[in-house]
């Protein structure tokens, strides 16, 4: 397995599938060609489908500077290895071809290139949840202690920034109001719940904080502020909703904080290694269902939880989102992707709370609930994965008369 770098990405919203994986490839393919007259780009499936409302043709054409781009639609083409592709052409000033590359954009920030050698190396020989949980037993490490053991000494920091871009797009959410930007005339709502959370009391307070502190990142996202996945842009809420809550109920250390976001990134990178975090290839099981299982985990971890317990409430995180399709209003990562990540959060402290209660033992493992989530995504029909043809979107567009 990679590292799970990899699942921690900071950039600009609304996607990181849609937004910062082309931007990412435009890049590094305008590095490639620096002296081209022109750029064409085609986008395929589920890119063309909703990548205006992502913001995609955007994102390309700031890549590429002053460089003239032509951006191509084509969402009824469907290229073999994943829905999101794209590919770029560099013309010279007669219209011919100089250079031509086809990208895949896999979710989370992640690019994999068509006729290139992978070239992030591999951090972890071990590549199930059962294979770890058999070396923990050996060694009575846990897992955070397991992702240090193979990560570079530079990851603490890594892992810093990250914790710094996410309490920062929550203080920043929580502060912005009004409209988000799009068509929907979505009003902002974080703002709000975080002052209804002081006059309450009790369980329902703790549940509204984590529901501000989801939205106001949420929110920021799909403003197009600067974020970190966790595993996603979509998905971007979650985690950073538990952590924040935790850290300020209970004085959590940053240190302690940093380690659960190391057993948190574990998990999201098992889950991109056997299944997918990309809602145009499983649906919203991918991008929500990987963020709760993350949070359930550093949440369980952060309460004094086992590996068994970590792992057992990591596993109920995603079979509770079994199925969860990917069909945003408009293309636009606002509904229901913005409510999602503040019900996401909330679910990630139950299942905390119930493995905690448990001795750990259970009959579904999380290696067969992420196998059961892929398959799910791949029987699902397209337009149930980031499409905006199907579902939530078909029928607010229905009712639109679109």
């Amino acid at each position: 397995m990679k590292s799970i770098r990899e699942v921690y990405v900071t950039g600009l919203g609304p996607s990181s599938s849609h937004t910062m994986g082309p931007r990412r490839a435009a890049l590094a393919f305008r590095g490639r060609v620096p002296h081209s007259a022109k750029i064409r780009v085609t986008l395929y499936g589920s890119l063309a489908a909703t990548g205006k409302g992502h913001f995609t043709d955007r994102a390309i054409s700031d890549a590429f500077g002053s460089i003239p781009v032509q951006i191509l639609w084509k969402p009824e083409v469907l290229l073999p290895y994943h829905p999101n592709a794209l590919t770029f052409a560099a013309l010279d000033a007669d219209n011919r071809l100089l250079a031509e590359q086809t990208v895949y954009s896999v979710g989370g920030g992640s690019i994999v290139e068509e006729g290139r050698a992978e070239t992030a190396p591999e951090v972890y020989q071990l590549g199930s949840m059962a294979e770890i949980l058999a070396l923990l037993d050996q060694t009575g490490q846990t897992f955070w202690e397991y992702v240090f053991e193979n990560e570079s000494p530079a990851l603490t920091d890594y892992l810093g920034d990250a914790w710094r871009v996410m309490q920062r797009a929550i203080q920043r959410g929580l502060e912005n109001e009004g409209v988000l930007q799009g068509g929907l005339f979505l009003p902002r709502k974080a703002a709000s719940f975080f002052a209804k959370s002081k006059n309450s009391s009790g369980l329902i307070k703790h549940t509204n904080k984590i529901f501000a502190y989801a939205l106001a990142v949420a929110e920021e996202n799909a403003a197009g502020s600067e974020i970190c996945t966790a595993p996603t842009c979509g998905s971007c809420g979650v985690l950073p909703s538990v952590l924040y809550h935790l850290m300020q109920t209970y004085g959590i250390s940053e240190q302690k904080i940093i380690k659960a976001l190391a057993t948190a990134g574990l998990i999201g990178t098992l889950v991109k290694t056997n299944g997918s975090v990309s809602g145009a290839e499983v649906g919203c099981q991918g991008e929500i269902g990987t963020a709760c299982s993350m949070a359930s985990a550093a949440a369980t971890q952060l309460l004094g939880g086992t590996p068994g317990q970590i792992e057992y409430a990591a596993e109920m995180g995603m079979e509770h989102h079994l199925g969860l399709t990917c069909d945003p209003v408009a293309g636009l990562v606002q509904i229901p992707c913005i409510e999602r990540n503040a019900m996401a959060g909330a679910r990630a402290i139950d299942c905390a709370t119930y493995a905690l209660l448990s001795d750990g033992s259970h009959r579904i493992s999380f290696d067969d609930v992420i196998k059961t989530m892929t398959q799910t995504g791949h029987d699902m029909m397209s337009s149930y994965r980031e499409t905006s043809t199907g579902g939530l979107a078909r029928f607010h567009a229905l009712r639109n008369g679109k």
